[in-house]
């Protein structure tokens, strides 16, 4: 998605995460920052614009990767937004790298091996914490919830902001039957 910011007459066209452009649809305040990364590619600038320095970071360690542009590399923030994404790494979780389009296996074991040490020590160091692996259901009922939901046509995205706020309810996480929670996964998407 592309924003054009403009600065004393001049329009600045700044690349962004369809997630955060979604957030600045919601937003009414007049004033915004963004923070970017510049990217020099065949003589031509791109600016790339996030919502925060923790998802410009987190883009510059991607596109460290070899054989992650930065298309890539946006399309997996946007897929699986911050804490997930950099939870899927951490933990080696390549069937979750790999949901993004464009990320295949090995693709995904890249990434999960060029920054798994990296980011791990990074988001320890800026605050970012994740949940504990008691504070997510099992990837056996992960991977129904999204077969179903899927099926039903709703987004990754959307099924993983489900399975996100379910996993907060410690009731939930208590739960093991997987009807259960697709039940509420329907319930809270049709909610919101």
């Amino acid at each position: 998605m592309i924003l054009i910011l403009e600065v004393n007459q001049v329009g600045y066209e700044i690349q962004i995460p369809s997630r955060f452009a979604r957030q600045l649809s919601q937003d009414e305040s007049e004033n915004l920052q963004i923070f970017t990364h510049l990217q020099i590619r065949e003589e031509q600038p791109i600016l790339y614009g996030f919502a925060t320095s923790s998802e410009r970071e987190l883009f510059r360690q991607l596109i460290s990767v070899s054989g992650i542009g930065a298309q890539l590399a946006i399309a997996l923030i946007d897929t699986l937004g911050l804490e997930e994404l950099i939870q899927a790494i951490v933990t080696g979780n390549i069937r979750k790298l790999s949901k993004t389009p464009g990320v295949g296996q090995k693709t995904a074991e890249r990434i999960a091996l060029e920054l798994k040490t990296k980011l791990s020590q990074w988001r320890q160091l800026v605050g970012i914490t994740l949940p504990s692996s008691s504070a997510i259901p099992s990837l056996e009922i992960i991977e129904d919830i999204e077969m179903t939901l899927l099926a039903l046509g709703y987004t990754n995205e959307e099924i993983n902001q489900a399975i996100y706020t379910l996993s907060q309810d410690n009731q939930m996480l208590k739960n093991t039957h997987t009807e259960e929670w697709i039940r509420e996964a329907i319930a809270w998407l049709s909610r919101n």
